[in-house]
């Protein structure tokens, strides 16, 4: 048997902390949908060896869960490299219907970006991501960029930081040793950070994911006070100052979580 190289030894190990024994897990699976998450917007064509390197696994292996994508119709060849197909959009979709959280989150999403002129988007933790459930730009601004299914580092975005403080202690060190990638050190830095935002009730984060931008971000709670989501307003530092951001931004932002809060059942 090859020598499982270092990503498969973390995945194992998460596996075995989340209880999950060997024989009830599909690596053939797991990496079929690694294959699939590869594709992004700095890589929209990908080459069986390109996908080889990028995701640390063998030639052979990405083949064969490129055919068999390909065959299902996920992902399409382009000559010699591989690229997505509108097929994969039924996945997100499947989500977004059968999910109540984001249908009832997307009007409140439009109201605020009108109101404030800025982007509003509501997430969940993901891994090592906040994704985006819901998205709403001013009618005015062209919708250049990701929007639904975007991804933002979780330790580094208001939205994650409030998604971690929703975290029990346990779960919140369990998630950061295994998806920050950081040392003890920079893990109890970063609890100690997200304990204060705990403590605050919302989240304030500048030039963090994108230089000259910020966003202000508060937990959405369902009926019995359980967290389940972020709502933010991201903009600019130039349209939205800093002040305003936590004197006007985030009362608004408290005042439609509580108004949410009865529909997230």
């Amino acid at each position: 048997m090859s020598k499982l190289n270092a990503r498969d030894e973390a995945r194992r190990a998460a596996r075995e902390v989340d209880g999950t024994s060997r024989a009830d897990y599909s690596e053939a699976l797991e990496r079929g949908l690694l294959v699939l998450t590869a594709f992004d917007h700095t890589a929209e064509r990908l080459t069986q060896a390109q996908l080889a390197r990028k995701l640390e696994l063998p030639r052979a292996t990405v083949r064969r869960a490129l055919l068999t994508l390909a065959h299902l119709g996920y992902v399409v060849a382009d000559d010699k490299a591989y690229r997505l197909a509108p097929k994969v959009l039924t996945l997100a979709s499947a989500y977004l219907t059968t999910n109540p959280v984001s249908q009832v989150l997307q009007p409140q999403c439009d109201r605020l970006a009108e109101v404030f002129q800025a982007s509003c988007t509501a997430a969940v933790l993901d891994g090592p991501a906040a994704v985006m459930i819901a998205r709403a730009l001013p009618r005015h601004t062209l919708p250049i960029g990701e929007g639904i299914g975007f991804q933002v580092p979780a330790a580094q975005s208001a939205l994650g930081l409030v998604l971690l403080s929703g975290l029990d202690d346990e779960r919140r060190r369990r998630h950061l040793v295994s998806h920050a990638g950081l040392d003890d050190a920079g893990v109890a830095a970063l609890e100690k950070k997200v304990a204060e935002v705990a403590e605050a009730g919302c989240a304030y984060v500048a030039h963090e994911v994108e230089a000259g931008f910020h966003s202000a971000a508060v937990p959405l709670r369902r009926w019995d006070g359980t967290p389940i989501a972020a709502l933010n307003i991201g903009t600019s530092v130039e349209r939205i100052s800093e002040a305003d951001m936590r004197e006007r931004v985030l009362p608004a932002l408290r005042e439609a979580a509580e108004e949410l809060q009865p529909q997230l059942v």
